[in-house]
């Protein structure tokens, strides 16, 4: 059961009523006083990590269906949702189009996603304004300033050049699009002049928060991946942030890899995770979505979605006796289902083919809708790999297998038998990070993300980057669609 609870609804109630106050000298003055308040800091904030939690209409990092998360999971190797023989998942082919890469830019999760990130930047602007005229703690202001970067950081990987602002005062057709650079340059500069002024505090009032390490593990990801952004590789930069966390943060691994993922994340492995609650502030339907009907109905009492799965050669990517392969299931289940291991079609798939993932498994408080498993943003796990990825890039490699043999221990997957290439650490990621939204950046920055593999051809290099939507373009005409689109 959930042992925090966060008043997200009253308090996001709280900052848009609160905003109204512009007219007089007066009303300001109340605003000012207000937002300088404890009240005041946790409103304002509030708003902005209501929007990380998952919803519906493609709301939030991960939980609901049909925005960022299946943006970048779907699109690759590691989970596919097949219609299935009964007719299932057929939905107008809106899953097989993302894992084959025949997506458009009328495509509904595109929008989605879209959506969500500048709604998020627009309550992002409103923080910063509101906490900076209030003259609040410079800690919260820099909180609300890394929370902006980081949903340009994910506007910027998933669609390249975008509309970029700082401040609400300007029309959406009048929004400026910017470079790719741009943006990164920006999102940089944000946070190497914010994290440390973020505290350092880990759990508590922090958990699900950006704190100082939540900051450098979103550096390390900029940096990682700044040559797909930039054209200039940053490892040196992205190894540097890293030892900010390894050295200085106190993480370590989490003895069970499958109690990462069950309720609230553990805060000595988990570096920023999502905080759900089924009454309180839903969902996460991860787990929901991969079992049969009758699987869920034995364990929880309510039919689960019998959709989401992955291709066989995906689970033969771990060996037998490594921990992690134990998040998918195969054979006999309780409520009758026999889940097979092969999936015969995209098109067709059997009910019962394809393995099924129990990372997520539902926790308490749940229903048809979801559970409330938590959602593990940054890991220290990924950190130690990112880590071994710069090495290996910099032609370290013995250096970056003692950081995998940490991972692989306690997976008990035992040590690799010789220095890694940057094949083994791509495949090392993919056991260890699974359904945690990182695959698709990892196989662009691998340049895996256009090969074919297992129902899907070889696509097209555009696919690198998503499709402004249709609706934002009709919003700003002035908008350049990206190439190929």
């Amino acid at each position: 059961m959930k042992k925090i609870t966060i008043l997200f609804t009253a308090l996001c109630f709280l900052v848009f009523s609160c905003t109204n106050l512009k007219e007089g000298v007066y009303d300001q003055l109340v605003a000012d006083e207000f937002y300088a308040t404890p009240e005041g800091v946790k409103a304002a904030l509030a708003s902005l990590y209501d929007e990380v939690r998952g919803d519906w209409g493609g709301k939030g990092i991960a939980g609901a269906d049909r925005g960022w998360f299946d943006l970048n999971e779907v699109s690759t190797d590691e989970l596919m949702l097949p219609t299935r023989a009964d007719g299932a998942w057929a939905d107008n082919g809106v899953w097989r189009q993302m894992y084959q890469h025949q997506w458009t830019p009328s495509h509904e999760f595109m929008n989605n996603t879209w959506q969500w990130l500048y709604r998020s930047i627009f309550k992002c602007n409103l923080a910063i304004e509101l906490l900076t005229k209030a003259n609040a703690d410079p800690a919260r202001i820099a909180e609300a300033r890394v929370s902006r970067a980081y949903f340009y950081y994910m506007l910027m990987d998933g669609w390249g050049s975008i509309p970029f602002y700082t401040e609400n005062t300007v029309t959406v057709d009048k929004i400026p699009q910017v470079s790719r650079a741009t943006v990164y340059n920006f999102v940089v500069t944000e946070l190497t002049a914010n994290i440390d002024k973020l505290s350092s505090t880990k759990g508590g009032e922090y958990y699900g928060r950006f704190n100082k390490w939540a900051g450098y593990a979103l550096l390390s990801k900029v940096y990682l991946n700044a040559e797909v952004y930039t054209g200039t590789a940053k490892y040196t930069e992205a190894t540097a942030a890293c030892d900010k966390i390894i050295n200085e943060g106190g993480f370590s691994l989490n003895a069970n890899y499958l109690d990462l993922f069950k309720d609230r994340c553990p805060d000595n492995e988990v570096i920023f995770a999502v905080f759900v609650d089924m009454d309180k502030a839903p969902r996460n339907m991860i787990g929901v979505r991969s079992l049969a009907g009758a699987h869920g109905q034995a364990l929880f009492g309510f039919a689960t979605w019998n959709g989401a799965t992955v291709h066989q050669d995906f689970v033969n990517k771990y060996a037998n006796g490594d921990a992690r392969k134990a998040q998918w299931v195969t054979g006999a289940q309780p409520g009758g289902v026999n889940y097979t291991l092969n999936i015969s079609s995209i098109t067709s798939a059997g009910v019962e083919q394809g393995a099924r993932n129990i990372k997520y498994l539902p926790v308490l408080p749940y229903n048809g809708g979801g559970a409330s498993n938590d959602f593990a943003v940054y890991r220290y796990a990924d950190i130690l790999l990112t880590k071994a990825e710069c090495l290996v890039r910099a032609s370290n490699a013995a250096g970056a297998k003692t950081l995998i043999d940490q991972v692989r221990t306690r997976a008990s997957a035992g040590n690799l038998p010789a220095n890694p290439s940057l094949d083994d650490v791509y495949d090392e990621r993919g056991r260890e990070l699974c359904w945690e939204g990182h695959r698709r950046q990892d196989m662009i920055r691998f340049n895996k993300f256009t090969l074919a593999h297992d129902f899907k051809g070889v696509s097209d290099a555009k696919y690198k980057l998503f499709p402004i939507p249709v609706a934002a373009i009709n919003a700003n005409p002035k908008l350049v669609q990206n190439s190929g689109y």
